[in-house]
């Protein structure tokens, strides 16, 4: 061991080793359960199937969290705020209307047809995540949707809507057409983007000239 390394060591000590072992722990039960969630779903799932597929001890999950649902919100967070980054970048390159709401929903419904982990988990736990559409995780969505329609009515792109019942609108109908889509072999990414898009540039131009 280098000098650099063994002063490394000693600085990080006990408490930063034991934080580096949780944090992977965790890191580790989220990976299983989103790989059991998307191979057999959130009913067929027990808390049991997650641990064996971590190797560790049985009663480590509870160090972690309390219950199947606290880890399946943990795991859908941690999908939703991938996918968040993505569309918010996508809709802010926006300089028309249109572009606006195709780029959002054309980065969600890539993103559900090209992570293979994230389509099956959508594909096999549907009507578990619709029964969560009230959770913070979709309203954090709905929120940051409803800003980005905020700035683009002041920058013109967008005409003068009820941001929150729109964004709400939008949102709901990502998670709609998106189940919709991965029913189809193969997921119709163009075709969802452009169904979406259609409906609602149709609706937020009669919605501004109203």
């Amino acid at each position: 061991m280098s000098v650099a390394e063994e002063r490394e060591g000693v600085a990080a000590g006990p408490g930063g080793r034991r934080a580096a072992t949780k944090a992977a722990n965790r890191a580790a039960i989220l990976d299983a359960a989103r790989a059991a969630f998307a191979d057999v779903g959130y009913g067929s799932t027990t808390v049991r199937d997650i641990v064996r597929r971590t190797g560790l001890a049985s009663g480590t999950f509870y160090n972690y969290f309390p219950d199947k649902e606290s880890l399946f919100r943990a795991v859908l967070e941690q999908s939703a705020e991938k996918v968040r980054a993505r569309v918010q970048a996508a809709r802010r390159e926006a300089r028309s209307l249109e572009q606006f709401v195709a780029a959002g929903y054309h980065e969600y419904f890539r993103f559900l047809a090209e992570d293979p982990e994230a389509f099956a988990l959508m594909q096999r736990n549907s009507g578990t995540i619709r029964a969560m559409f009230d959770e913070p995780i979709f309203g954090a969505g709905i929120d940051e949707l409803a800003a980005d329609l905020r700035t683009a009515m002041k920058l013109g792109i967008v005409p003068q809507i009820d941001a929150d019942y729109m964004a709400a609108a939008m949102v709901g109908a990502a998670l709609e057409v998106g189940v919709a889509m991965i029913q189809r072999e193969p997921p119709d990414v163009d075709g969802a983007t452009q169904f979406a898009t259609r409906v609602f540039l149709g609706g937020i131009e009669r919605l501004g000239a109203a």
